[in-house]
């Protein structure tokens, strides 16, 4: 019989780790162990953690005094879980009742699939308009992925746990900051032939409060940068599933073609290339009709202007980055590991230091 732990890296999150970790204890099916892991912590959080002593729930000492990641905490706990299953669930993200029932069923009836991950549901508390376009952008693209997936998400996923050991956990040598060292993990299970499954019923809510100036600098120096020199290290090119499917594909040229008319109007003196401007706008907008409509659905009309401009501002720098990215690793400029695709990640055995703590 599967026995389940849940595995919840802490940095910081003194606001959320109440609420993350009451709902994970009452639980429907509820887990029969629950791993906290300090990643150096300086606020209240351990305390929090420490408030509901239960016998269920154990704190991970941190090694250090400065963060490793979640990545690594992740690894530490896997290390010593007791569970056959692990469930990953992100500090700040609040599951539904019935999520970690929803996930024991579905690795019991389909012994085939060696993970599963599911989604933000649709109502983010944090205040502001960019956090609800984040949140909720997030929530609609999960919904309208492929089941059959082929990456692998940590805020809320879960793994067989020999499977995870064998192919030996996050690879924190290759990703030392959080990034897309899930997605990673998703690839390197399906090269080694596994499956995994997006199940869009699977809900928490994530709460999460965005700045622009935040979500800007961590969609391209924590997802759109490490995610492109991955894909050019594989070299299996763009998965058709999830942010990069074809239709966010052709948006991206789109809202780049729209942006680039007025600069080659100008450089070109003619007029006639200033009709790209509507025609790119008039695309990503069709491309984009059911999204743009999700969000007029959920926050009325301010949300769903201000959403239409993030996202076109989203696929804008997206793409430059990818382009940048792409032509500077080509170069050989950009500190790229070519040699980086290998079978597995950096083996996961119990340390010194996991025996200790």
């Amino acid at each position: 019989m599967n026995t389940l732990t849940v595995i919840v890296p802490v940095y910081n999150a003194e606001k959320t780790l109440y609420a993350c970790l009451n709902a994970l204890l009452n639980a429907e099916a509820a887990p029969e162990q629950i791993l906290v892991v300090d990643d150096g912590s300086t606020d209240d959080g351990m305390r929090i953690a420490a408030s509901f002593n239960d016998a269920r729930l154990q704190i991970i000492a941190p090694l250090t005094n400065k963060p490793r990641g979640p990545g690594d905490a992740r690894n530490r706990a896997a290390r010593i879980a007791s569970g056959t299953i692990l469930l990953f669930v992100d500090s700040d993200v609040v599951l539904r009742p019935d999520a970690v029932r929803r996930v024991r069923e579905t690795l019991a009836a389909e012994v085939g699939i060696a993970a599963l991950f599911g989604s933000y549901d649709d109502a983010p508390p944090a205040p502001g308009l960019p956090s609800r376009y984040k949140n909720l952008l997030h929530h609609y693209v999960h919904q309208h992925g492929q089941k059959n997936a082929g990456t692998f998400w940590a805020g809320c996923g879960a793994i067989r746990r020999d499977i995870f050991i064998a192919v030996g956990g996050f690879d924190v040598e290759r990703f030392p900051r959080p990034s897309v060292e899930d997605i990673e993990l998703g690839m390197r299970l399906r090269r080694l032939g596994h499956s995994i499954r997006l199940v869009p019923e699977i809900q928490g809510t994530h709460w999460k409060q965005w700045s622009l100036t935040n979500l800007v600098r961590t969609d391209i120096f924590a997802r759109a940068v490490p995610w492109t020199v991955l894909l050019l290290e594989e070299g299996n090119g763009l998965p058709n599933d999830l942010n990069l499917g074809w239709r966010s594909r052709l948006s991206a040229f789109a809202a780049l073609l729209a942006a680039i008319a007025p600069i080659a109007a100008l450089l070109f003196w003619s007029a006639y290339l200033l009709l790209l401007f509507p025609l790119g706008v008039i695309f990503v907008v069709l491309a984009n009709a059911d999204l743009f409509g999700f969000f007029w659905k959920r926050g009325g009309f301010s949300l769903g202007i201000v959403a239409a401009l993030l996202h076109t501002l989203y696929l804008l720098y997206g793409t430059a980055t990818f382009v940048i990215v792409t032509v500077l690793y080509r170069l050989g400029i950009f500190p790229g590991r070519r040699d980086a695709m290998r079978p597995h990640g950096p083996a996961l055995t119990l340390s010194a230091e996991d025996r200790q703590g």
